[in-house]
């Protein structure tokens, strides 16, 4: 008889029915993160985030202690597809997320879902913004929320969320993308910094290319992006006016959009290839502690072991793995 309980909790957890649900829920064990809640959520074209977020979610969960909730660009069949923009279900759990860390370009949003972000941000809660977070919406088919868009014009919107929320919209590209790489180096009196512990200057390395970036006087720049002549990190630094003096690519400011004020943490360095790099693992970790008010629980190298089988596909549009299911990731 206990043998047939057994079995039959098995099949109770492992059904369909449990893992119907199109995002991915990852309970954290223990650690200083216990008891907080992060979202992550990914949808962007290029960069696979689909596929760096669940491996961050895991890191945080399986080594400290922070339970993730991990949200896609889902197709109506409930696969993965970075390039649907219209559709990232699950976003309520923000309504009881600690943090969020968000990792989107150029979403289309219907206003029901596009409610769940403006609440989180009138809450003036924590982000940590990616990469293409800085032109995270293009939504052509909201009124309510054009001044989101990565080009608005609109007074005090100028630039959209990107610009508003984490300091920066779209520019440019400042290195050649997919040829010149990317080495962290950090700013003037940053070595010390709480977000930078366990890290030493020029080890942040990354495939992904600089971007440009001018984040407003009273932000706090972290890391600087230094052009790299190359894709691997032997590599040396690119002989270009561009590293003279190098874009910031690691900053913290603080943001309003309602009665709150929040604080963000922003980078323009992100990939699922950039991911394999123990000292960004490293310092996304470090941002997640510091989001969440855990600063002084930061450890002096904390553990970013990755967490299972992760084997990046290679950044570029279409490349995303069709069929996944966000339950196929657990």
């Amino acid at each position: 008889m206990r043998n047939l309980l057994v079995v039959a909790t098995l099949l109770a957890l492992f059904s369909p029915s449990y893992s119907a649900d199109p995002w991915l829920v990852l309970e954290g064990g223990e650690g200083p993160g216990k008891g907080k809640h992060i979202v992550l959520v990914s949808g962007d074209e290029e960069y696979r985030s689909e596929e760096m977020l669940p491996q961050l979610a895991k890191i945080l969960a399986t080594h400290h202690g922070f339970k993730c909730t991990v949200l896609f660009a889902i197709d109506p069949d409930g696969t993965i597809n970075p390039n649907n923009t219209k559709n990232i279900p699950g976003l309520e759990a923000l309504k009881q997320a600690d943090a969020l860390i968000l990792f989107i370009r150029f979403r289309d949003l219907p206003d029901e879902q596009m409610k769940h972000f403006a609440d989180y941000f009138d809450s003036g809660k924590p982000v940590i913004g990616l990469r293409t977070s800085t032109h995270a919406f293009a939504n052509k088919s909201s009124k309510t929320y054009a001044a989101w868009h990565w080009q608005s014009k609109e007074k005090d919107w100028v630039g959209g969320l990107g610009k508003k929320v984490l300091g920066e919209t779209w520019v440019s590209h400042w290195g050649n993308h997919g040829t010149q790489a990317t080495r962290g180096i950090f700013a003037p009196e940053q070595a010390k910094n709480p977000l930078l512990r366990g890290i030493k200057d020029g080890e942040i390395f990354g495939p992904t290319d600089v971007y440009e970036a001018h984040p407003p006087k009273d932000a706090n720049i972290l890391v600087l992006g230094e052009i790299v002549a190359g894709m691997k990190p032997t590599d040396k630094a690119a002989d270009t006016p561009r590293n003279k003096p190098m874009m910031p690519i690691v900053w913290t400011k603080t943001y309003q959009t309602g009665s709150k004020v929040g604080q963000a943490f922003t980078s323009t360095m992100a990939s699922s290839q950039d991911f394999e790099n123990e000292a960004y693992r490293r310092l996304l970790v470090n941002a997640t502690y510091w989001a969440v008010g855990l600063e002084d629980k930061i450890p002096e190298k904390a553990k970013v072991d990755l967490v299972g089988t992760y084997k990046p596909s290679p950044f570029k549009f279409g490349g995303f793995v069709k069929g996944v299911k966000p339950s196929d990731l657990k």
